[in-house]
C-alpha cells in the first residue's frame, strides 16, 4: 500500500512539472480584409513548411484584428505562419512563381524583402508566455 501511494504521489508531482512547462502564445493577427474568410494561424518548428507548420487554428474572419491563442505550449523554438484564406480552399494560394496570391504573415521582423525563413521569423518561447503580433500583406496588389 505504501509503493502505491508513494507512486500516486511521484505521479502527481510529475503532471504538475509537466504542466508548468508549458506555456501561452497569444498571437493578434493585424491586416485582416474585411471580407467573408478563413484566417489561418500555425505555429511551426524548425521551418516554415507545411510539414513544420503543424500547431494550428483556424477561425472565420470577423474583424481587422482577431486574437489566437496557442495553451499548453512547450517552450522552444517557433515561428508563426498566418494567411486569410480568401476563396475557402484551405490554402494560400501562389501564382506559378510561388508569390502569394492571399495575404499572409511571418513572426519577427515585419519588412519582408526576401523570402520569407524561419531564422528571421523564429520566436522564442518560455513560461509563462508570449504575446505577439503579425501582420497580413500582400506581395501582390489584391485583382
Amino acid at each position: 500500500m505504501t509503493h502505491r501511494i508513494a507512486g500516486a504521489a511521484c505521479l502527481a508531482l510529475c503532471l504538475i512539472a509537466g504542466s508548468a512547462r508549458a506555456a501561452t502564445v497569444e498571437v493578434t493577427v493585424d491586416g485582416i480584409e474585411p471580407v467573408p474568410s478563413t484566417l489561418y494561424v500555425a505555429l511551426c518548428q524548425g521551418g516554415l513548411s507545411e510539414a513544420e507548420c503543424r500547431t494550428g487554428q483556424d477561425a472565420p474572419v470577423r474583424a481587422a484584428s482577431q486574437r489566437v491563442v496557442f495553451e499548453g505550449v512547450a517552450p522552444g523554438a517557433y515561428a508563426v505562419a498566418a494567411f486569410q484564406d480568401l476563396n475557402g480552399d484551405r490554402r494560400l494560394d501562389r501564382t506559378g512563381l510561388g508569390l502569394p496570391t492571399e495575404p499572409y504573415g511571418f513572426s519577427g521582423a515585419p519588412e519582408r524583402t526576401a523570402r520569407p525563413d524561419f531564422a528571421r521569423a523564429q520566436i522564442a518561447v518560455r513560461e509563462p508566455g508570449l504575446a505577439l503580433r503579425v501582420r497580413l500583406v500582400r506581395a501582390l496588389p489584391r485583382r
